[in-house]
């Protein structure tokens, strides 16, 4: 473990989330450059269109925010699962295509889930360095006005587990102690169950890239989100 790196926050007890269902939605997929035909279709998001999804960043050294996506969501299913949660994805496998942020919202909603998290990677100005989470915005015609207000709360929740669980700064480019709200986001737009983006760093900043492409901090990374959702479902 890298020198001044806190250790992985330990698992809460298992059990413990028994009856609670979570849905982890991993951003983007590693088929979406291949077909720009269909990640380009424009989809309804409640207050107007976007594309279906988009193909993400990726550091200078070429690791790919699908990939990152992908390896912390399954790590943090893991964790989750120990804990007698039932867990559910948006995607199967870094493989394939989509599925479109219309279907990644609508994973969640099927499911009841207690919370849902899409995970993602920022591919902003090398300059900027740090998390963020993203919440949502009150959006009538998406169906999400009743979960903004416990989407906020699990969003703290998740801002201060994965701050002192990876030791990530908040975000120096955007938000406000890290948090950051919008009503742009079809997988918040669309959700009828609380939900949350977090940008877990800046793959465009040397030393977040650095950081999110090492597995060990991906596996700290999983341990803080894991912790911060728990606290979440149990109204710590």
């Amino acid at each position: 473990m890298p020198s001044g790196e806190p250790s992985a926050a330990p698992s809460a007890l298992a059990g413990s989330l028994r009856g609670k269902t979570v849905a982890i939605d991993p951003g983007h997929n590693g088929g979406n450059d291949k077909a720009p035909s269909e990640i380009n279709k424009q989809v309804d998001v409640g207050n107007g269109h976007k594309e279906c999804d988009t193909t993400g960043t990726q550091t200078a050294g070429g690791y790919t925010e699908h990939a990152f996506t992908w390896d912390v969501s399954k790590r943090l299913r893991k964790l989750l699962e120990a804990q007698g949660a039932k867990v559910v994805l948006t995607r199967k496998n870094d493989t394939g295509v989509g599925p479109c942020i219309t279907q990644r919202a609508a994973t969640g909603n099927k499911a009841h889930a207690d919370a849902a998290i899409s995970i993602h990677g920022d591919g902003a100005p090398k300059s900027g360095h740090g998390f963020h989470i993203i919440e949502p915005l009150p959006v009538p015609a998406g169906g999400n006005t009743k979960i903004v207000e416990p989407s906020a709360r699990l969003g703290e929740a998740v801002r201060d587990a994965y701050h002192s669980g990876t030791g990530i700064p908040y975000s120096t480019y955007v938000g406000t102690k890290a948090i950051d709200k919008r009503d742009d986001l079809g997988g918040l737009n669309l959700s009828t169950v609380p939900k949350i983006f977090i940008e877990c760093g800046n793959m465009q900043n040397p030393g977040d890239a650095t950081k999110m492409s090492d597995p060990a901090f991906r596996q700290r990374a999983a341990a803080a989100l894991d912790q911060g959702i728990t606290a979440f479902l149990s109204g710590r």
